[in-house]
């Protein structure tokens, strides 16, 4: 039964006792079977088979175009525009070595992209270990093929690991090299990596040296993508700050234009002041905090390495820094940064605590470098012998020297550039410091908002809250003390208004640091009642309010408190003014009856008006001053100063036109320096009548 069952499970197989394949003619059926039992399934299903036969060897430049993301990052445009970032490099290692003084960059129909330099040009002679091979070839069809492993040709380089230019190569559908070396004209074709002849003396070139080479990417790796002279442009401009000694020159085919701003049909790109010019049209028109840049430039002793830099602080709002900040060893840009970058972080920081101890400044404490680094404009560009990159692409410096070299360099600069500039500097910090404590305050929001998020809205104790749950046409009134908020309180309609007493003046915001504000409990209690947050956590859809109204006492505290509550609005959410919603209520300053006729009056000029207008001449009215709103009746304070129809509201409003000066006047008014509040008396003391003095 055991035989029987293996013959109907392996399809007829010869049993045990049967014979064997080498005595029984098999059938193709049969045969199948074997080999499938010969892979060791039991021929329940086969395996494909795996033995030496099975191994590629790979040889020459077919690894590229077999897995060319492993040399390129891939096969879409960002990776094929890395192709002519391969060869510049090429050129911008001569310039840099001091051999070639111009690059040319020309862009030609048919996705065609030549780079031409006056360097040495690539050696033509027959390589000593391939006899049969110009060193041209051996560099072009080879990987690992380089002049840049000894450093005896060059002491800085972009291209470390021999496989730059026979990338491009392999992934190209024709290239062509020329080379002008020894008064002798040479060129050598190549197609997807393989040469299509020997290198070959086409004429002479008297007076003449250098490497051209043209390429057209290969459409069976990229497609129909297509070069983007914008973007080409842009690569071959950002070479020409990098090295300031070298002359970018730039041709297009017209009729590959499509903006002529970001691409023009020629132009020649060389920059003396290399960082530095980079850095003032990365930034334009934005305002900044310092007027000068930290920029400079330091060679290493002996020439084997340099360290060029160039800094500023964006003062047009957080984040606006954002894509100005690049790095770059030896002209070969690192996008994702690295230790030349943890370089120059760790100096500006260190730099500027440093700085804040010295003026006796405690506040620098708190400064880390993301307060430092988080709207600074910053390039740095560092060469240095043998770097180490993370990946062909070179998108991140690993050297751990460079580090050391760039913080040790940019320290002892930032240090002179802060002390020799202290009105700039002292802005600086104090910049980079608010930035500090506003980290600070977001951490803070955010533990609060972790914790009660499972919580009950939490509301100020004080705050007598409207009924709807609705923000439409509800109003928060901003009252002075217990007493004005008890009448306020009886005298509200309890449907959409609500009260939120605060005791004393609130704190001057535009004259007190960030840890201030967290203390003070009557910012704490407004920004819990109002809840949407402050600063640049402020959230417009989460205002509990429609208007937000200042009612105070009509005298000289009252408008004080009023000024303090305006100068937190405008500091701490300059949006909930831009929306409209900040009101100032007016208060009646006298009650003026004569029988049963009672009118109010807002101030000494409007009471003599009324008494002209309400009442009989010579007849005797009876003439009440409101020493606050906690001595009105709340039947008064409603009718007077909370009810619709027959309030006075106020609405505060900034005209666009008008910000910064208001922005100014706020902070010589409400700031920490008296004298440009005394000049502001001195200047305007004229125009104070008797009856705007309380005296």
């Amino acid at each position: 039964m055991a035989k029987k069952k293996s013959a109907d499970l392996f399809d007829d197989a010869p049993a045990e006792n049967e014979p064997s394949a080498k005595t029984k003619k098999a059938t193709p059926k049969k045969a199948s079977n074997a080999a499938a039992k010969a892979n060791g399934k039991n021929g329940k299903s086969s395996e494909k088979s795996y033995s030496a036969a099975d191994i590629e060897v790979l040889e020459g430049l077919e690894p590229v175009r077999r897995r060319p993301g492993m040399y390129i990052g891939g096969t879409d445009s960002r990776a094929m525009h890395h192709l002519f970032a391969e060869v510049i490099d090429n050129s911008m290692d001569e310039a840099v070595a001091g051999y070639a003084s111009f690059i040319e960059v020309e862009m030609m129909p048919d996705n065609r992209l030549s780079v031409r330099d006056n360097g040495r040009g690539i050696p033509v002679d027959p390589h000593p270990k391939y006899k049969d091979k110009s060193a041209l070839e051996v560099i072009m069809t080879t990987l690992h093929a380089g002049g840049k492993f000894g450093g005896d040709a060059y002491d800085t380089s972009g291209g470390l690991h021999g496989v730059g230019v026979s990338v491009v190569n392999a992934l190209s559908g024709e290239l062509c090299v020329e080379v002008a070396r020894d008064q002798k004209l040479y060129r050598q074709e190549f197609s997807r990596g393989l040469a299509q002849g020997k290198v070959k003396q086409i004429g002479e070139a008297k007076n003449k040296r250098g490497t051209t080479v043209s390429f057209v990417p290969d459409e069976e790796i990229f497609g129909k993508t297509q070069f983007d002279p914008a973007r080409v442009y842009a690569m071959a401009k950002a070479k020409a700050y990098l090295f300031g000694g070298v002359e970018i020159r730039w041709r297009c085919d017209p009729t590959l234009i499509k903006d002529e701003a970001k691409s023009p049909t020629e132009d020649v790109l060389k920059f003396p002041n290399g960082l530095q010019d980079y850095l003032e049209e990365q930034i334009g028109g934005r305002a900044v905090v310092t007027p000068l840049p930290f920029a400079g430039k330091v060679q290493k002793p002996g020439g084997h390495g340099s360290c060029e830099w160039a800094v500023t602080w964006v003062a047009a709002g957080i984040g606006n820094a954002d894509g100005m900040n690049a790095s770059y060893c030896n002209t070969v840009p690192t996008p994702e940064g690295g230790t030349h970058e943890q370089g120059m972080r760790s100096a500006l920081t260190k730099g500027l605590k440093a700085y804040g101890e010295r003026i006796n400044n405690k506040k620098a404490n708190i400064i880390t470098g993301e307060d430092v680094m988080g709207t600074a404009a910053a390039l740095v560009s560092v060469f240095v012998r043998e770097p180490e990159f993370q990946g062909q692409t070179k998108d991140k410096l690993a050297t751990p020297e460079a580090a050391k070299i760039v913080e040790s360099t940019l320290r002892d600069h930032f240090e002179h550039y802060l002390t020799s500039a202290p009105a700039d500097a002292d802005k600086l910090l104090g910049w980079v410091i608010d930035r500090a404590e506003e980290r600070v305050r977001r951490r803070q929001e955010k533990e609060v908002s972790r914790k009660s998020a499972v919580r009950k809205l939490r509301l100020p104790g004080k705050l007598a809250d409207c009924s709807q749950n609705s923000s439409e046409g509800a109003e928060l009134f901003i009252v002075e003390g217990d007493s004005a908020g008890g009448s306020a309180k009886q005298g509200r309609n309890r449907k959409n208004q609500a009260i939120l007493p605060l005791r004393g003046k609130i704190l001057n915001v535009a004259n007190a640091t960030t840890a201030k504000m967290q203390q003070s409990q009557q910012i704490a209690d407004l920004v819990l009642a109002l809840g949407c947050g402050m600063g640049a956590s402020y959230d417009e859809a989460r205002l509990r309010y429609e208007k937000i109204i200042i009612m105070t006492d009509a005298d000289v505290d009252g408008a004080h408190i009023a000024a303090l509550l305006v100068t937190f609005f405008h500091e701490q959410m300059p949006d909930l003014i831009r929306q409209g919603h900040l009101y100032i209520a007016v208060p009646p300053l006298y009650r003026l009856a004569q029988g049963a006729k009672t009118v109010y009056a807002r101030d000494d000029a409007h009471r003599e008006e009324l008494l002209q207008s309400e009442f009989r001449a010579n007849a005797k009215v009876d003439i009440s001053r409101f020493k606050g709103l906690g001595e009105m009746l709340p039947a008064q304070l409603k009718e007077t100063t909370m009810m619709p129809g027959s309030r006075t509201l106020l609405q505060v409003h900034i005209p666009e036109e008008e910000s910064k000066a208001t922005a100014k006047a706020v902070r010589d008014l409400m700031g920490n320096k008296p004298e440009l509040r005394f000049k502001f008396i001195q200047e305007n003391a004229a125009f104070a009548g008797e009856e705007m003095l309380d005296i």
